[in-house]
Parts: C-alpha cells; structure tokens; sequence
C-alpha cells in the first residue's frame, strides 16, 4: 500500500486495519505522533490528513488517502510554523509528551480561521488533553501565532 507522509510517497506493506499512528511510529519511524489513550480521546497521535486534524491511533491505515502531516513535516527547527515558534516564545511545554498532538490540532484551526477568539480557539483544541495543564499557555501562543500569521498576510 501507499501512502504520502509529509510530501514522500512510502510503501507499507501492512494489514490495512493497521492504525496510522503504528504505521508512522514502527514502520516509517515517524516519532512525532504520540500514543495516548488509543481511542482518540487525548489528541497525542494528532495528524493532519489533506489539511484536517485527525487522531492516527484510531484511523486504519487503509483508510486514509491524500497526504498525511506529521508534526515533522509542519516545519523545521530551522524554519518553524509560526505555531511552532509561538510555542517556544510561550515557552508552551513542560513535560512536552501532547505537545506535537496540540500543536498540529492548533495549526489546523489556524489554517480554517486566522483570527479565532477565546471560544473558537476552546473548541478546537478541547479534544488534545494536557496532563501539565498549560491551556493558558497554548490559548497565548495560538493568538500569537495568529497575529504573526495575519502580519505576514498583510
């Protein structure tokens, strides 16, 4: 089977029920992605898939088609997503285990509304669980990062 991860085409040869998440982590040693809970309930194995956050741990690989983002392929440490960069500005991590999960969740919104309030901003990440408890911290940073996004736009 094929699949596009973060602009390269890779061959997996896996039973299609295949969770994505095992796909990425064992067979392409793609290590962003996190497991959690394995029930899509925390948000930790958070992946884009054609632009739209999904949760990798419960998505059969067989079912995905069109290309898959990792926190990997969102930026560099050399050229971070603005999400990336407000995150290091707001010092956002502490233990860090969510964190690729929060961010590729916040950069999805961003990309869907470059200007959410409090409310839009809740919504969209309610479903990435942060066991250290820096949602102050995350709300801060995506405004900022939104606020660099728009600069950069205008």
């Amino acid at each position: 089977m094929q699949i596009n991860v973060n602009g390269t085409q890779h061959e997996v040869d896996v039973d299609e029920e295949m969770p994505l998440l095992w796909v990425l982590r064992d067979e392409l040693n793609i290590t962003g992605p996190k497991f959690g809970c394995g029930i899509a309930m925390c948000g930790a194995c958070t992946v884009h898939i054609n632009g739209q956050p999904a949760r990798s741990c419960s998505m059969p690989v067989g079912q995905v088609s069109g290309l898959i983002t990792t926190i990997e392929g969102l930026g560099t440490p050399d050229a971070m997503h603005e999400v990336q960069a407000a995150w290091v500005e707001h010092q956002v991590a502490q233990c860090g285990y969510c964190q690729p999960g929060q961010i590729m969740s916040a950069a999805a919104l961003l990309q869907m509304n470059p200007n959410p309030d409090d409310e839009a901003i809740d919504r969209a990440m309610s479903a990435n669980l942060c066991r250290c408890g820096t949602y102050p911290r995350i709300r801060a940073a995506i405004k900022a990062a939104a606020q660099n996004i728009r600069e950069k736009s205008a």
